[in-house]
């Protein structure tokens, strides 16, 4: 783990053509445009399918790949597992795409920063206004705290354990599974005409989302009482309104980080979030980040604990 955060800290994402989530995209775009029928329940059944299917394809390779790696060479195994690891999380990418948004508003060229923003969110953005355009942007840095930076490890360290009882590579295979149903859920895991075929890979990212996204909003919320921030707020935000989102777990990261900054956060049409003490300017994106990182570099302390407790225990 602490390799795969030095690649992605010096060295961030890998060129798209090696990019396993890049991959996954286009194996599930393929499968996607498969025609299995109009029924509903053959949708679902299909889209069960090759959510198993691109699961399998990209764990099992990456398992037995360990598996050999760990028994010929201890470093290749570390090595190689890291930078396995680093394709399931992203901090480096995540910063500097919120903060090149931050510099067109600023510069106000808002139909630059609107394309830009395609990469972060799936709403339509081609008419938001800016301040609209600075919440969308926060809102991404919270929920993406969550799903693409503490789930995945949450999945690492929770496998960590039988890893090192059994001796069986399991946690860096469980990280990757977690990235394929979270990019299925991105991809096909939302109404209109993927309302059934994405129906069991949203059930099973909001199953897998469960408790990071609840620890998400307590590392937020801790993010906010460091910083000097409304702590207090953050908490009351998240207790009080992590319901209104349409899905179970988004509301929560993105809550706590609408009482830390004390502003509101909104989809129109869908929800509002927090209380608009504050107004939404390009600023705010720099106090989102802010609280981002701290509450990044505090779960990856929490991961160090927890991992250390673990060896010791098991050795």
């Amino acid at each position: 783990m602490s390799l795969a955060l030095v690649i992605d800290l010096f060295l961030g994402e890998p060129p798209r053509i090696l990019h396993p989530v890049v991959w996954m995209g286009k194996v599930i775009s393929l499968l996607e445009r498969i025609n299995v029928g109009r029924s509903p329940f053959v949708q679902f059944v299909y889209g069960s399918f090759i959510t198993l299917l691109i699961a399998g394809l990209f764990t099992a390779p990456v398992y037995f790949m360990l598996f050999y790696l760990k028994s010929f060479s201890f470093a290749a195994y570390v090595i190689v597992g890291a930078v396995l690891l680093k394709s399931t999380f992203s901090l480096k990418e995540l910063r500097q795409v919120a903060l090149r948004i931050k510099g067109l508003l600023l510069k106000e060229k808002l139909d630059e920063a609107r394309f830009e923003l395609r990469s972060l969110v799936s709403r339509d953005t081609q008419n938001l206004p800016k301040p609209l355009l600075v919440s969308a942007t926060v809102e991404s840095v919270a929920e993406s705290t969550c799903d693409s930076f503490v789930a995945p490890l949450f999945c690492f360290l929770l496998l960590s354990i039988p890893e090192a009882l059994y001796f069986l590579p399991l946690a860096v295979p469980g990280a990757i599974a977690y990235r394929v149903a979270n990019t299925l859920d991105a991809m096909v895991g939302y109404h209109s005409k993927y309302e059934y075929l994405g129906k069991f890979a949203s059930k099973l990212d909001d199953v897998l989302n469960f408790i990071p996204a609840r620890l998400t909003a307590l590392l937020l919320a801790f993010a906010a009482l460091l910083s000097r921030r409304g702590d207090k707020t953050s908490w009351q935000a998240v207790l009080s309104e992590h319901s209104k989102t349409e899905s179970p777990n988004a509301g929560w990261p993105i809550a706590a980080m609408a009482g830390g900054l004390s502003v509101q956060l909104e989809k129109v049409g869908y929800y509002r979030l927090g209380k608009a003490n504050t107004r939404l300017v390009p600023e705010t994106i720099d106090a989102a980040l802010k609280l981002m990182l701290i509450a990044m570099l505090t779960w990856v302390m929490i991961c160090f604990i927890v991992g250390g407790i673990g060896f010791v225990l098991t050795s």
